[in-house]
């Protein structure tokens, strides 16, 4: 292991690290300003501010829909409700575990993931968040701009009749570019104005949804039979099948957060504001908004004879036009406040890994955006079986695997001490082999195959084979994410045993 000498050690200050002046070497490949540890100074988020980033996020058009999807798939209201509370209390864990690292060395995920796949191999994980976090930009992005088209539509009329382009009318293109180019305007100010966004954004949207669930309400006189339905499945046989790959799937819809929250938690005051910002705002959070859908949903079947699950197609059937501008506004700030703080901020920080030379955190948002359009996002969202099973369930495998091998490393292998500057340095204890290191590719390449070799699909509901890619590795492939972060979790933990020892050392250098 390469020490650094006395005077490049970090400071520590009440268990947050800083670097001292002079101690990262100005080397192009490894930093740039957005990279660097954020200073103790500027790591001030509180409490409120991690809540209301949750609040924020979590309330959104797809977050709203998930309950729809469920139901779709056969369960009940309650079956439904269930599901959602319980992934998002067991997706909290490994949130809170990797957010460890923000508030105490400042540093986002994309470094933090040098310590276990090296300086280089970070780019492994980094460019696999990114590509996810690229294609869940798109998908919330064209689900904003339906919602703005169907509120126009209805304020002014005939923007549906318009001529059509690829198969829809030129006008939803048009509210599509122009909610693109305002998310992008808003993240090209930096954190700190996202960070004022979340403030007020998360308590607007909490009313919009409320005031939704009272118009309902009045003109329901109460609440439907939808709350009454039974489920398709029972709690037998027909349920099991479809409950684990739903749990998967809904854990998968934030566990693309579970690897990059140190990209806020760096900003934050401290430990406890971190965990309990977090744990009063996710879960808690997720599982009243799956409520409140099912009761809005409730009382639209009791009005219009059928569930209206899309918030959005429910609003539009109100006449006030002030109510369809603020459902609007409503729509608009959901979906960029969940949009710009999941889906941009993270593949801005790991495109910067990627190419800290040429690519900073603007840069990296703009890069973001343009990769969005071009997956077509709208193919995405076109089934609950392809958006639920294959998408999340495969996005769920892949960085279930690399969770594990990040709190693996953080947590068993050097008990949460990183040597701070050499995450930066070629000359450091992160440069393994050629700047990889082969246990975390290898714990990466088992686990992910183990969590999503198995994937498989229902004749003409998917694109994997019906007897999965790997056929003895089809069971597996309804607890994708639990088996990718358990496998290579363990197999890391097994593969650095050998270099316990000196991960050890760096204690005595801090």
């Amino acid at each position: 292991m390469t020490a650094t000498a006395p005077s490049d050690r970090p400071r520590i200050s009440a268990h947050r690290v800083e670097l001292a002046p002079g101690a990262v070497p100005a080397d192009p490949r490894f930093v740039n300003d957005d990279l660097l540890p954020v200073p103790v100074e500027r790591r001030r988020w509180t409490t409120y501010n991690f809540a209301a980033l949750w609040v924020g996020m979590a309330h959104n058009i797809p977050s709203w829909l998930l309950a729809s999807g469920l139901v779709a798939l056969g369960m009940d209201w309650k079956q439904a409700v269930f599901t959602i509370a319980l992934a998002n209390v067991i997706v909290l864990l490994p949130m809170l575990l990797t957010g460890h690292a923000g508030p105490k060395y400042g540093i986002p995920f994309p470094v933090l993931a040098r310590a276990s796949f090296g300086l280089r191999g970070a780019n492994l994980p980094a460019l696999i968040r990114a590509g996810v976090a690229c294609a869940w930009f798109g998908i919330q992005t064209w689900i904003g701009g339906q919602g703005i088209f169907i509120l126009l539509d209805k304020v002014f009329g005939g923007w549906s009749e318009a001529a059509r382009v690829g198969g829809q009318p030129w006008t939803l293109w048009l509210c599509f570019l122009l909610f693109w180019i305002l998310e992008l305007a808003i993240i090209y100010r930096g954190m700190e104005a996202l960070r004022r966004f979340e403030n007020w954004a998360a308590p607007f949207v909490i009313v919009g949804a409320l005031v939704l669930l009272a118009w309902i309400a009045v003109k329901a006189g109460g609440f439907g039979p939808l709350l009454d339905q039974p489920s398709r499945l029972g709690w037998g046989a027909d349920f099991w099948p479809v409950f684990f790959p739903s749990l998967m799937g809904m854990i998968a819809f934030w566990s693309t957060l579970s690897l990059n929250i140190p990209d806020f938690t760096r900003f934050g005051a401290g430990q406890r504001a971190q965990i309990w910002g977090q744990t009063l705002g996710l879960p808690t959070t997720m599982t009243l908004f799956a409520l409140l859908s099912v009761f809005v949903t409730s009382g639209s079947q009791a009005v219009y004879g059928a569930p209206v699950w899309d918030p959005v197609a429910l609003a539009a059937k109100t006449d006030n036009v002030f109510g369809l501008l603020f459902a609007l506004v409503t729509v608009l700030v959901a979906t960029i406040s969940v949009n710009i703080a999941a889906n941009v901020v993270s593949p801005a920080y790991d495109l910067a890994n990627l190419a800290p030379k040429i690519v900073n955190f603007r840069t990296g948002a703009l890069i973001t955006g343009v990769v969005g359009v071009l997956i077509m996002p709208w193919k995405l969202t076109e089934t609950p079986e392809l958006y639920i099973f294959t998408w999340l369930g495969l996005v769920g495998g892949l960085l279930g695997t690399v969770a594990g091998i990040l709190i693996a490393d953080y947590w068993i292998v050097r008990r949460t001490v990183l040597d701070l500057a050499g995450l930066y340095r070629s000359d450091g204890p992160y440069w393994y082999r050629g700047g990889w290191n082969p246990a975390a590719v290898l714990a990466f390449a088992v686990g992910g195959v183990l969590a999503v070799g198995g994937s498989h699909s229902a004749p003409g509901k998917g694109p994997f084979p019906e007897d999965g890619l790997i056929p003895f590795l089809r069971p597996l492939a309804d607890y994708g994410w639990a088996v990718g972060l358990a496998a290579a979790l363990v197999l890391y933990t097994a593969l650095m045993a050998g270099r316990r020892k000196a991960a050890d050392n760096e204690v005595t250098l801090q």
